[in-house]
């Protein structure tokens, strides 16, 4: 690496939501089958700094703190594996923050990944493409790392918005910003509500039952799998109409199915709370991500009534609006 006086780099990049199709951006599902997701950007971030430093060491700083003097000795993997990829092999501080804790199912490692690559292109003063970060993203992840993850987080986390994705058999990806107009929009984020379960796990157990069984080809995880993507599309239709209480019966649709893929994708607790808020106004909702635990989330056209009952559960709203920019570079110098 050349040294500069222009050593500095800030990238945030947004967490997000799952609208609809989710699980049908694994491998093993769509390389079979294709598939169809949609994901909301919103407005809680990782920011990822990089900076060239006189110390020969490399600085790590996350939940943790790393001093090494070679990046093959760095723990955390994905900042070992991007570094190795971006050529990188002393003298750079990594630091990474971020304003939603990990393992609560908004897509954090793959957001991570996504930050940390246009941080390093740009300390380069290289240029990538918004699908070319997604990708590198999914390749050290999934390819080098083997983890059983899917598209979803790194291109919504690169691209931003509320976007539909459609991956071909071959992996092509076809990227499709939803035609929502503004009155909608804003009913969205007024009525989508979001709220803490205290649970956070890694989703890499669940992912990998329903991969092992996708690459299995396990008839009634296909089934399910096909009739989430028909979920997607049908999401898609009611967002662009502006039809968002049939949206809300989507969601509830799409969690009744979605727990047959797994037996750790709920307990006893998530049931309850969950029947609370259907019992209190919300139309439809589910937990985000792989499951387990994280972020509970409802449509609901009473948002006072539903805020209540589920305060009185003893859960947290986290209100959000949607991210339109992906992942962007918020200092270079």
């Amino acid at each position: 690496m050349v040294r500069t006086n222009n050593g500095i780099v800030i990238v945030r990049a947004p967490l997000r939501i799952s609208l609809g199709g989710g699980g049908t951006d694994l491998k093993s599902y769509y390389e079979k089958r294709g598939g169809f997701w949609i994901s909301g950007a919103i407005n809680y971030y990782i920011y990822v700094t990089v900076h060239e430093t006189f110390d020969d060491d490399l600085i790590i700083k996350y939940s943790k703190m790393e001093k090494v003097q070679r990046v093959g000795e760095i723990q955390n993997d994905i900042i070992r594996e991007t570094l190795k990829h971006h050529g990188i092999v002393k003298s750079l501080e990594v630091t990474s923050i971020a304003n939603i804790p990990s393992g609560t199912g908004l897509g954090s490692s793959g957001t991570f990944g996504v930050a940390l690559s246009k941080a390093l292109y740009a300390l380069k003063r290289e240029q990538a493409s918004t699908l070319e970060l997604a990708d590198e993203a999914t390749r050290l992840q999934a390819d080098v790392l083997k983890r059983p993850i899917g598209l979803q987080d790194q291109y919504i986390a690169a691209y931003g918005g509320i976007t539909a994705f459609e991956v071909d058999k071959k992996g092509n990806v076809k990227v499709i910003p939803l035609k929502i107009d503004r009155a909608t929009m804003h009913r969205l984020e007024d009525n989508l509500l979001m709220f803490f379960t205290g649970y956070s796990r890694s989703a890499d157990t669940i992912l990998k039952e329903q991969n092992d069984k996708s690459k299995k080809s396990d008839t009634d995880m296909i089934a399910n799998l096909d009739f989430m993507k028909q979920l997607g599309y049908e999401s898609k239709e009611a967002l662009e109409s502006g039809n968002l209480v049939r949206f809300g019966e989507l969601m509830d649709v799409h969690w009744e199915r979605k727990k047959e893929r797994s037996g750790g994708m709920t307990n006893p607790t998530i049931d309850k709370w969950y029947q609370a808020a259907r019992k209190s106004g919300a139309i439809g909702g589910k937990l985000i991500g792989a499951g387990g635990g994280g972020f509970l989330m409802f449509y609901t056209e009473n948002p006072d009534t539903l805020r209540k009952a589920m305060a009185a559960e003893g859960l947290e709203e986290v209100r959000f609006k949607f991210d339109y920019d992906g992942a962007k570079v918020i200092v270079n110098e």
